[in-house]
């Protein structure tokens, strides 16, 4: 399993919470009556990459692929999903892009 399942709290549970942290914020842009930025599509969530924190939408159905949480689990090692920075994946660019376009 490629994200570490918490000794309190089961995978699902952990998932949620990253997913309401990454939904939460976009502060730069608009948001719903929810409180979630409006740019963020339903279904998707926000995750910064490389060096500059390019901001990338992504489907969540990308959650459940091996790949991209190999991505998470680095994610987890380097940053830690504890901040507010929303999910950082400690990658270039250039690979992320070849990454999510071979999982699309």
């Amino acid at each position: 399993m490629a994200i570490r399942k918490s000794a309190k709290l089961p995978q699902t549970a952990v998932l949620k919470q990253i997913l309401k942290r990454c939904s939460s914020l976009g502060k730069k842009h608009g948001y719903d009556v929810h409180g979630l930025p409006d740019d963020v599509p339903k279904g998707h969530f926000a995750v910064y990459v490389g060096e500059n924190r390019a901001r990338y939408i992504v489907p969540i159905s990308f959650l459940s692929r091996q790949e991209f949480q190999s991505l998470l689990q680095q994610a987890e090692e380097e940053f830690g999903f504890n901040h507010d920075m929303g999910i950082t994946i400690p990658c270039e660019e250039e690979v992320f892009e070849a990454l999510t376009s071979t999982l699309r």
